[in-house]
């Protein structure tokens, strides 16, 4: 007889042990052991939440080459079946060999699991029948829990999911993660219930009395922007590091449709506009896509939503002041351009504007559909056709956590018919998927890769950028990461070329996430190891430092109502000098559509207690030295690069932490 010892750890997580028999088969090149119940002194404790456990499995001769383990656990007579997350096992052969069998997933009911030894294999090295078969099987299981649904015609494609319930346990929120996602939800709904507001179709008695609506969620960042939304240098800082810094660019000529006049600029001198394009320092942003959407009706009352068009002047003092707003697309007499020399509430209210354009462009496009929906298709094209020990799984799985649950509960709560964005957005009607669709169609790879992005909007040089500078830092630290773990694995381009795995994975991204449209440069298969490691990077950067960057400040930015109106209520007006307060109220949407809409961007904003900081991995996919090596090398960037974002903050009035490592998310979990 040979002893393999076998060693089984449960996951640390809330209900990861059970109670119920468990057994193991060992499976080599050269034959099988039984089925052997896996009994320990420690009795029930042996697989208890975190225990780590030993026990013998034997055969009468070696089996060979250890290929997987299949798992199984059956309830006692009389007894419930439970649940069970066992983390890894570990297996020492006779020889001295030890094989690692990384898990990490639920075990919930009595059928038979199979698990292949951790070494990661490239699909062509799949060599023997049992290799090949195995991943076969675990692929065509795959597939059936994960499969394609067409949520809407001309939007990235999300997985099929009957319920919530229906997911696979693998990808749902944890016990603490639901527990306090629905703790935060509920409390906040009851604190404005509790004060009257929620359904509330009333006005607001005047601009600043929404400052009673959550007395205790406040942030630093929206205590200074109750003070400074009014000024125009928030206002133009707000285009580089508020939570939609993807739509500026560089202004080198006028568009033909905003014809701004030189002598109503004011530039702080004696410069005229055309000389400042020249240097380079004026910049425009454009709500072109918002043109021509039907607003939403709430309450009974049809809303306003503009596609305004913003001209901005880079100061010698490193300002970034508007100089001109033109709210709707085409020049006319009752479509005026708004000054900086306007009366006061002639300009507030053309900024204003901006700002709720703006965030309707940030929360569809920006936030929703260039992180979330992208997330999850990239996530779903993984789980699908991607096996546990090739090299990408490892890779990748974990910038996948929590992702289809959160998606799941956005097209339910927030997207739907009756979800909290459909019923108090502008944007929130049959406008909705109208501008998700125009924004895919209009969608590039560049764009979704930061340097790449930043060269095109002409924005390297731009003073105070911090998204900018602590994305290309964030980007360049990942893409060494990626390109040390892949090239370990990648040594040659043919090589690349040659994995039907990889191949598979990304023909299934251009085909579900971005429609098969060519024009977005998306790539269809891989052909080089840097064309590989590039794209890796953009996945990794979207569903981490990119989503960030998007979503944790929505709160800090749109808590303060007046500085991020989800809808408006008046038309623009057509000529000047005839705006007031009064008039400034009537436009800002009433007590119920703002404390609802607050309501939900303190919800998305709140990371839970199991949050995992990029670069920080619950799970060890990795077995080979190398790769082990370089996460740690990974961690260290990343600890380097927060160490310099919170010491610039120090001296900043407004701290720029969405791109801090430490805060940042390792996948779109909120």
């Amino acid at each position: 007889m040979v002893n393999y010892e076998v060693t089984v750890s449960t996951a640390n997580l809330a209900y990861a042990g059970t109670l119920n028999n468990v057994f193991i088969k060992l499976v080599g090149t050269d034959g099988e052991s039984n089925r052997t119940w896996l009994m320990s002194l420690k009795g029930p404790l042996a697989l208890y939440r975190g225990a780590v456990s030993s026990f013998t499995v034997s055969c009468p001769v070696s089996i060979g080459k250890l290929v997987w383990i299949e798992l199984d656990k059956q309830r006692f007579p009389q007894f419930f079946e439970d649940s069970w997350f066992p983390a890894k096992v570990v297996v020492k052969s006779p020889e001295g060999d030890t094989y690692k069998f990384p898990i990490y997933r639920w075990i919930n009911d009595c059928e038979v699991h199979r698990f292949r030894e951790g070494k990661a294999l490239r699909a062509f090295e799949d060599k023997n029948e049992l290799d090949r078969n195995s991943r076969l099987q675990e692929l065509i299981q795959r597939r059936e829990y994960y499969s394609w649904h067409v949520h809407e015609k001309g939007i990235p494609h999300s997985m099929k999911a009957e319920s919530l319930s229906s997911l696979p346990c693998e990808v749902q929120f944890s016990f603490t993660k639901k527990t306090e996602f629905l703790y935060t939800a509920s409390t906040g709904l009851v604190e404005l219930k509790l004060k009257g507001f929620a359904g509330s179709k009333e006005d607001w008695p005047d601009i600043n009395a929404d400052d009673h609506v959550f007395w205790f969620k406040r942030s630093d960042i929206l205590d200074y922007i109750k003070k400074h939304w009014k000024e125009d240098a928030f206002f133009g800082y707000q285009f580089l590091n508020g939570v939609n810094p993807m739509l500026i660019r560089r202004c080198s000529a006028l568009p033909e449709n905003f014809p701004v006049a030189d002598k109503m600029v004011s530039l702080c001198g004696q410069w005229c506009l055309a000389s400042e394009m020249k240097k380079g320092n004026i910049f425009l942003c454009d709500y072109k896509s918002l043109d021509g959407l039907k607003p939403n009706t709430i309450d009974g009352k049809k809303q306003y939503l503009m596609a305004p068009l913003v001209l901005l002047h880079k100061t010698p003092d490193d300002k970034l002041m508007p100089i001109a707003i033109q709210l709707k697309q085409i020049p006319a007499a009752d479509n005026p351009i708004f000054y900086p020399t306007d009366s006061e509430y002639d300009w507030l209210t053309a900024k204003t504007f901006v700002r709720s354009a703006d965030f309707n462009e940030h929360q569809l496009n920006v936030h929703l559909l260039r992180t979330h929906l992208l997330a999850e298709v990239f996530a779903v094209s993984l789980l699908r056709n991607v096996p546990m020990v090739h090299p990408l799984y490892k890779l990748l799985v974990p910038h996948t956590r929590y992702t289809l649950h959160i998606n799941y509960l956005a097209r339910d709560r927030l997207i739907s018919e009756t979800g909290v964005f459909t019923q108090f957005a502008a944007s929130g009607g049959e406008g909705m998927m109208t501008l998700l669709k125009s924004s895919l169609a209009s969608l590039t790879y560049s764009s979704l890769c930061i340097p790449v992005d930043i060269a095109e909007r002409g924005l390297e040089a731009v003073p105070n950028f911090y998204y900018r500078d602590d994305g290309l830092k964030l980007w360049d630290i990942i893409h060494r990461f990626v390109q040390g773990v892949l090239g370990f694995y990648y040594k040659k381009d043919a090589e690349v070329k040659e994995d039907s795995v990889l191949q598979t994975w990304i023909s299934d991204i251009f085909e579900h996430g971005f429609l098969s449209l060519a024009r977005t440069g998306i790539p269809q298969s891989f052909t080089t190891v840097a064309e590989l490691v590039k794209f890796v990077t953009m996945v990794i950067f979207t569903c981490t430092g990119q989503h960030s960057a998007v979503n944790t400040g929505q709160y800090d930015y749109g808590g303060w109502m007046p500085n991020t109106p989800t809808t408006l209520r008046l038309p623009p007006p057509t000529t000047k000098g005839k705006t007031s307060e009064a008039t400034m109220q009537q436009t800002l949407p009433n007590i119920g559509t703002t404390v609802n809409g607050m309501a939900a961007m303190w919800l998305l904003s709140q990371p839970s207690s199991d949050f995992v900081p990029l670069g920080q991995y619950l799970e060890d996919h990795f077995s080979e030295e190398i790769p082990c090596q370089l996460i740690r090398a990974f961690q260290g960037e990343l600890q380097v690069l927060s160490a310099h974002i919170n010491i610039r903050n120090k001296n900043l009035e407004v701290p720029y932490r969405y791109m801090d490592p430490a805060e940042v998310e390792n996948s779109v979990a909120i």
